[in-house]
């Protein structure tokens, strides 16, 4: 099967009207997918993602609903997943296209305030009704009456179990993270469940042609909201207007600054699995400040 075959295949069975021929144009997936923006002759778009191999449908149903529950409660815009499913070997997801738009001068503001009533849906604990993944790694999202139980049984535990099987962190960085683990109840404040976009990084962003702000790629979950600025400040992309506008919509609470390297724990754990040792100095001067 030709390539434009498998993509006129996936519009069929995700029962989307198109007027052939489709132009295809290869884009940007990250670092696990492929992906493609299509358009027809009659000038409708859309973009789709897909890895070989049946394995990954589960990811893009997860991404589907995650989509779905952003696309439900943040103000801004979310793209549409049309459908997902597998075809001749390869696991796919439909979506419409954003396409990139120039950013407004009011964009860092607007985000600002998105993002902070995005973080005010809340639910009875912390967790999902179901369990999803961030990049290609497995994120579970059991119920949780309190953060604390669920950072550590549902974030840290889990990454740092892979991270062992693969021989990526040794019993004296193991043994520091149970000295956390006895200390994290009293460590962040006590705040309701917030829901949190889960993956926000620069990447997971962009400008809709409005130049309104997009969220892409999500690993959702109801969480604690320092979880998500924290992760802002790890790799950088985000303007400091963001901050001073979430900050006068939904303060958060003093000492935030010194919980930075705590919440990032889990993420930078994520990048040791995906992609090497390289991470561990980072995770070993984020965990000694908690520990000493």
């Amino acid at each position: 099967m030709s390539t434009q075959d498998f993509f006129s295949v996936i519009l069929q069975e995700a029962k989307e009207s198109f007027a052939g021929p489709l132009l295809s144009t290869p884009v940007g997936g990250g670092c696990i997918n492929h992906a493609a923006r299509l358009e027809d002759s009659a000038g409708n778009k859309w973009f789709v993602k897909w890895q070989e191999g049946e394995e990954a449908l589960p990811i893009f149903t997860a991404e589907q609903k995650g989509l779905a529950l952003l696309h439900q409660h943040f103000a801004g815009h979310v793209p549409e997943a049309i459908a997902n499913g597998s075809t001749q070997g390869n696991s796919w997801l439909l979506m419409t296209l954003v396409e990139s738009g120039p950013q407004q001068a009011d964009f860092w503001e607007q985000f600002g305030q998105q993002l902070a009533a995005l973080h005010q849906h809340s639910a009875a604990a912390f967790g999902l009704d179901h369990d999803n993944y961030i990049g290609s790694l497995p994120q579970y999202n059991t119920w949780k009456p309190t953060w604390a139980d669920f950072f550590i049984e549902q974030r840290l535990l889990p990454q740092l179990a892979f991270a062992e099987r693969r021989h990526l962190i040794d019993t004296s960085l193991r043994k520091d993270f149970d000295g956390l683990f006895k200390k994290l109840p009293d460590l962040m404040p006590d705040e309701p469940p917030a829901l949190l976009h889960g993956d926000l990084w620069s990447g997971n962003f962009m400008r809709e042609p409005g130049g309104e702000p997009c969220l892409i790629d999500p690993a959702v979950y109801y969480g604690h909201r320092e979880m998500e600025i924290a992760f802002t400040r790890l790799f950088g992309g985000f303007d400091d207007t963001l901050y001073q506008v979430y900050q006068e919509c939904h303060p958060l609470e003093k000492g935030f600054e010194q919980r930075r390297d705590l919440c990032n724990l889990y993420p930078l754990l994520v990048h040791l699995n995906l992609f090497g040792t390289s991470y561990l100095p980072g995770i070993r001067q984020s965990l000694s400040a908690y520990i000493n």
